[in-house]
This record gives C-alpha cells, sequence and structure tokens, in this order.
C-alpha cells in the first residue's frame, strides 16, 4: 500500500513529477505564435510544452479573424505560409462546404485574390478550419499542451539571476525549461519575470517619431464624426450641455497632439454571423441591456449615414469576419485603458463588459423601432452560426486585444524604421501592412461636438524588416527570454506589426533562436545572427524584399500613356496619405482631410515626349462621402479648361479613372486640383495622358 502512496504523495507536492524530463522550451500562451513556435522547435528536434491560458488554440486567427490582414503576401514564408497553405488544401475538399458551393463564395479578399491556386494559399476562412489546422499541427508533432493553465503572476516566475528556472500556475503546477517565449498578446510572462515594457502610447519625441502619441485633428479613415453629414451633439438634449452627456463619450481633455498618455487603443470581437437561416441563431439580448448605450449610433444613423454593413467581410458558408467601421461601431473605445496590466479577474469583467456593448449594439439595430427601417431589416438577415464557438453561446472566446504591454526590449522597433527612415539590423521576418490604430478615446471638442481621437493610417512604403533585437529583452533582464507577440516596438510601430501572420512568423523565429541559444549554451542576445539567418532562410523565412511596394498598389508603368502618381505631385496644404481603398495606383493617394477649404491644391507637371492629342484622366477611388464638385484645371496648348467631378461616382475606367477630355498639347502638361468650396472629402491618385492617334 506504501509503495502505491508515496509516489501519489510526491506527485501532488511536487507536480513537475508528474512529467518526464523537463522541456527544452515552455511556451506561454495559446495564440498561432505559441503553436508556430512549438511546431519549430520540434522541427529542430528539440522538446516542448505549451501552457495556454485558452482552452482554444490559435488566437485570434481561431477567434473570428478570418478575414485576414495580410498586407504584401508575398513576404509571408515558412510556418506562416504552411498555414494558409493548409487553409487552401481544407477548403478544396467538398466536405468544407456546407452551407455553400465553392465556386459560390467567389475569390475577393483584402485587395488581392482570398484563394490563390498558383501559390496554393487561402487567406480567408472559418474560426473553426484555422482551429482545426492549429489542432492538427499539435497532434502531428506530438505538442504537449496544458490548457486553461494561467500564470502565477506575483510569485509563479523564479529566476537564477537573469534566466527563468522555472514558471508556476495558478493551480500549483510548476513547469521547468531551459528556455521560455513569451506567446500571449498581453506579455504576461515578461512582466511577471522583471522585463522593462511600455503600456500606452509615447510621445513623439521618445523615438523621434512623426505619428506617434496623441492625434488630436488626425483623421485618416472613415472611422469619425466627421464621416457624417452633419455634426453630431455629445450631450443628452442635443446642444445643451447642461442636459448632461451621452454614455460612451468622455468629459476628459484629450491632451495635446504627439504627447504620449496611457490609454490604450479600442479592443473589439471579430465576430463570426451569418445569414444562412438553416445555420443562424437570432442575435441574443444581453443581460442588463441598456438602449441609452447606443444614443449616438442613433443620431448616425438618422443623418443618412449608411456604412453600418461595410465591414460584413465574406468568408465561406455564408459567414462574416465582422469588424469595426464608422464613427460608432464594434470599438468599445475607452473601456479598456486597465486591462493590460489588471487581474485575472478584472479582465474577465473587461471582455463581458465588451461582449454586452457588442451583443447590445447588435439588439438594438435590430430591434429598436427608431433605427431606419432599411438598416433594421438586413441585420435581421443575419444571426450568430450554430457551428462556431459552440461552448461559448456562439460567441468567439477572443476578444481582439490590438495592443497591451509591449517589451522595451534590447532593440525597438519604431515608425522610422518602417517607412525606410532608418535600417533595421538583424532580420528574422518581415511585415507590410499599413501603420494602423484604431480609434484610442472619444471626446468633446471646443466646438461641442463629438469626436473620436487615435485612428490613423500610414503607408510603409512597402514591406519592412523586422530586427532580432525586438524580440529579446535588454542584456541582464532575461538571457532565456523571447517574446514574439508583445515585442519590442512603439505604439505607432506595433499598430502594423501586430498582424497575425508577422505574429506566426515572429513565432518561428523566436523558437529558432531559442534553440541556437540553447545548444550554444549562450544568453538569447548574443545568438550569432548569421547562425539564426541561415536556418531561417533554410526554414522558408522571408527576411528582405525587392519586389513590388504595396500587394494592393497597380504599377503605373502598366498603365497606358503617362501615368503620373500624387507622390510625384507639387502639394500646396495638408494633404494626407491613404490606403483605405481597396484599389489605388503605386502606393497610396491623397486627400484633403475635408478640411481647409480653398487652402489646399495639388500640381501635376509633365514635360510630354511627343506633341499631339492626349485624353487627360484623373485618378480617385470613389466613396459616399467624397466631394460632389471637385474643381480640376486641365493647361494645354490652347489655354486652360476647368471641370468638375463627382467623386462619388466611380470612375469608367476600371472604377478607377475618369476622362475630363481630350486637349491639344505641346511639349509641356499641367493639370491641378483644388478643394476649393468642396462638399466632401476631395482624393486625388494620379494623372494620364494618354495619346490620342
Amino acid at each position: 500500500m506504501l509503495k502505491k502512496i508515496i509516489p501519489l504523495l510526491l506527485t501532488l507536492v511536487f507536480p513537475s513529477l508528474n512529467r518526464a524530463a523537463d522541456p527544452d522550451v515552455v511556451i506561454y500562451g495559446g495564440t498561432c505564435a505559441a503553436i508556430t513556435a512549438a511546431v519549430q522547435v520540434k522541427k529542430m528536434g528539440k522538446t516542448v510544452i505549451v501552457i495556454s491560458p485558452d482552452k482554444h488554440l490559435g488566437g485570434l486567427s481561431s477567434g473570428g479573424l478570418g478575414f485576414t490582414d495580410t498586407g504584401n503576401k508575398s513576404v509571408i514564408g515558412g510556418l506562416a505560409r504552411e498555414f494558409y497553405q493548409r487553409i487552401y488544401q481544407h477548403y478544396q475538399t467538398p466536405e468544407a462546404w456546407v452551407q455553400q458551393k465553392k465556386a459560390e463564395y467567389g475569390n475577393k479578399g483584402q485587395g488581392t485574390l482570398a484563394m490563390d491556386g498558383e501559390n496554393r494559399t487561402m487567406w480567408i476562412f472559418e474560426p473553426s478550419a484555422a482551429e482545426k489546422i492549429f489542432e492538427n499541427w499539435v497532434k502531428e508533432h506530438q505538442i504537449e499542451v496544458v490548457r486553461d493553465a494561467w500564470l502565477d503572476r506575483s510569485k509563479g516566475v523564479k529566476k537564477e539571476g537573469d534566466r527563468i528556472v522555472s514558471i508556476m500556475t495558478l493551480d500549483g503546477k510548476t513547469y521547468k525549461g531551459s528556455m521560455f517565449i513569451d506567446a500571449t498578446y498581453e506579455g504576461d510572462l515578461l512582466a511577471a519575470a522583471g522585463v522593462d515594457y511600455h503600456v500606452g502610447r509615447e510621445a513623439n519625441s521618445v523615438y523621434g517619431e512623426e505619428h506617434n502619441g496623441i492625434q488630436v485633428g488626425v483623421l485618416h479613415h472613415r472611422h469619425h464624426f466627421g464621416a457624417v453629414k452633419e455634426p453630431i451633439s455629445p450631450y443628452k438634449v442635443p446642444g445643451d450641455p447642461k442636459s448632461g452627456v451621452l454614455p460612451r463619450v468622455s468629459t476628459e481633455n484629450p491632451g495635446i497632439k504627439g504627447e504620449g498618455d496611457k490609454r490604450v487603443q479600442a479592443y473589439c470581437f471579430r465576430s463570426c454571423y451569418t445569414n444562412d437561416p438553416s445555420n443562424r441563431i437570432p442575435f441574443p439580448k444581453p443581460e442588463g441591456y441598456d438602449a441609452d448605450q447606443y444614443e449616438l449610433l442613433l443620431r448616425v444613423l438618422k443623418t443618412g449615414w449608411d456604412e453600418f454593413f461595410e465591414k460584413f467581410d465574406p468568408i465561406p458558408n455564408h459567414k462574416t469576419d465582422t469588424n469595426n467601421h464608422g464613427p460608432f461601431s464594434f470599438d468599445n473605445i475607452g473601456f479598456n485603458y486597465d486591462y493590460p496590466e489588471a487581474s485575472y479577474e478584472r479582465r474577465r469583467e473587461i471582455i463581458a463588459e465588451h461582449r454586452n456593448y457588442q451583443q447590445g449594439l447588435l439588439w438594438f439595430v435590430a430591434n429598436d423601432p427608431r433605427v431606419p427601417k432599411k438598416v433594421q431589416d438586413e441585420l435581421k438577415e443575419w444571426g450568430l452560426p450554430k457551428d462556431e464557438f459552440i461552448d461559448n453561446g456562439n460567441w468567439s472566446d477572443q476578444l481582439y486585444i490590438r495592443e497591451a504591454r509591449r517589451m522595451i526590449g534590447h532593440y525597438v522597433m519604431t515608425e522610422n524604421e518602417l517607412r525606410k527612415l532608418k535600417p533595421t539590423p538583424e532580420s528574422v521576418g518581415m511585415g507590410s501592412y499599413t501603420i494602423d490604430s484604431h480609434n484610442v478615446q472619444r471626446y468633446i471638442t471646443p466646438e461641442g461636438f463629438v469626436q473620436n481621437e487615435g485612428d490613423i493610417g500610414v503607408s510603409t512604403n512597402g514591406p519592412y524588416e523586422i530586427a532580432y533585437g525586438s524580440l529579446v529583452p535588454k542584456v541582464g533582464q532575461g538571457a532565456n527570454l523571447l517574446v514574439p507577440v508583445a515585442m519590442s516596438a512603439s505604439h505607432i510601430a506595433y499598430g502594423s506589426i501586430r498582424m497575425e501572420p508577422v505574429f506566426m512568423i515572429l513565432g518561428q523565429s523566436a523558437a529558432t533562436a531559442a534553440i541556437l541559444a540553447l545548444d550554444g549554451n549562450l544568453p538569447v542576445q548574443k545568438v550569432p545572427y548569421s547562425a539564426l539567418r541561415g536556418r531561417l532562410l533554410k526554414d522558408g523565412q522571408i527576411l528582405e524584399y525587392s519586389g513590388p511596394k504595396s500587394a494592393r498598389g497597380i504599377d503605373p508603368k502598366t498603365l497606358p500613356g503617362i501615368t503620373m502618381d500624387d507622390d510625384a505631385a507639387v502639394k500646396t496644404g495638408d494633404w494626407s496619405h491613404g490606403t483605405a481603398s481597396k484599389n489605388f495606383i503605386s502606393e497610396g493617394y491623397a486627400h484633403d482631410q475635408n478640411k481647409g477649404k480653398g487652402e489646399k491644391i495639388i500640381r501635376f507637371k509633365t514635360a510630354l515626349t511627343k506633341i499631339g492629342k492626349y485624353e487627360v484622366r484623373l485618378a480617385y477611388p470613389s466613396n459616399n462621402n467624397r466631394a460632389t464638385q471637385v474643381p480640376v484645371t486641365i493647361k494645354h496648348a490652347n489655354g486652360e479648361s476647368r471641370v468638375t467631378v463627382n467623386q462619388r461616382t466611380p470612375g469608367p475606367h476600371s472604377g478607377m479613372s475618369i476622362t475630363l477630355g481630350t486637349f491639344e498639347f505641346n511639349q509641356d502638361a499641367e493639370v491641378s486640383i483644388s478643394n476649393g468650396s468642396t462638399d466632401g472629402f476631395v482624393v486625388v491618385d494620379a494623372v494620364q495622358w494618354i495619346p490620342v492617334e
């Protein structure tokens, strides 16, 4: 009897005895980066264990973000590309198409093909399909995974000097290893290990940046109240401050442009809906539902704003990946500031609040009689899919943690590296998505109207390299720790790096470095880059890129005639750079922010190689927020001609450009566009001169 009892007592007192020899690598987290890291460890012949606080693997990649934010797909290599190849293989089987025929789905993605047969990749998928692939990876490589295991953040990290010896979870179990990887969105392990980190936005002065910090007055996308036809009052009685402020509007001073703060960009759920009646569950009414929370949305809808369904992005089987869009949408602005460092209990409260907010918004639009009938009737066609998230009320398990803690590591990635203003040392992977932050706060302007702040979109001017030093702590803080998700980057740089394919890339690279450090008995900061680079290239990682800068941008050289992009034009006044539209020429387009009317002009001037007649075209991305009478002046051999352009109407030439007329030209040619007296956004992409035979 004693022979049976004593071993049992020992395993209860010393949980690590339950397992075989300690693994080479301990990974904390259940994200996509955690799984690619674990697969890479196995491929390099070492042992690994994944300690996941989540029950489901894959993070956002299996949690609803199926309309993948890819940027330039050419720089996605290694295990990340294998993931999307496995998605492709999944959707080649008839069993994958339950509610929809494959041919019916179509092939539209983030500006490029969703399903690329030539490269056998697919970039858009259902949550359940992604989870299946992560689970298959785990089974194929016999990766040990402990689920629903939460790090004891107060006393669960044991260190000897600058090395982590073990971590302990809240259930008292201890996990020892030689190397550790923090693959959480929150950076919980790095923080518990005493590694430096930052929460919130740095001032521009910290890293010599241009787009970090508070962004008052910057309106880059459509997620602000300037996108509606009239200003919106934040007060319960419109225009009357004494009546009180509506819910979800801050009365705090928003701060000064470019200065830092502790606020965090808004979170939401990338929720999955379906309009297939056979698979549809009506949107539930959340507990504690309060229609007053959505009064601002009602005011927006009553202006005639008609973009509510703009980000119901289609994924297979009549489902969506639904994201935030507009001035009042699924982003729960201002309700997540304490999330990054909150206790687990407090985080659960924040997650529940976000779920109630988002489900309440859906219930409000689908049921409140004050909502415009057209919008309400269309939303009633949608509901939650019966076959997704079946153990969580058909709602995603994973809140979209766009940003939490960010390590201040051996090297800090900033917008200067992303925009190629500074070289990046020791590349371990590449990103390419637009520098993108969602709104951070909703405030009251000095004029007494409501406005959002923090949303920004800035081009990276093509793919960029990510430094190895951004995955490791400073020397002396963590000799055996790597951080591929809550990695070392400024707020604004992280806005581009934070894409799921990039996390998979960095997970694989972090694991590779961990094994090289282990084999060489080296701190991670001392891993020879030549050896790391050689192994990464061998395993299919893309470390440099010299191809076309944008996957969505059209090469001007492929267009007829002489095409002059807005980047080459002379601008008077403050024109902003935009990339939000699905198609554009070169790297984006210029827009006037719908501000400073009469103060802004953009001039296209070139020397033609041949005298004669030319058809002149103006390229612009159309939208219903554009100006209807944009003044354009064409200088030609016979003087000047003036025309007006309605930019709410797509151009007849591939939906991108409109003919301004045919004119006789000597050598000099000039076209200028002004924003004088215009009634919306003025947007300019390029001008073409096409010879007329």
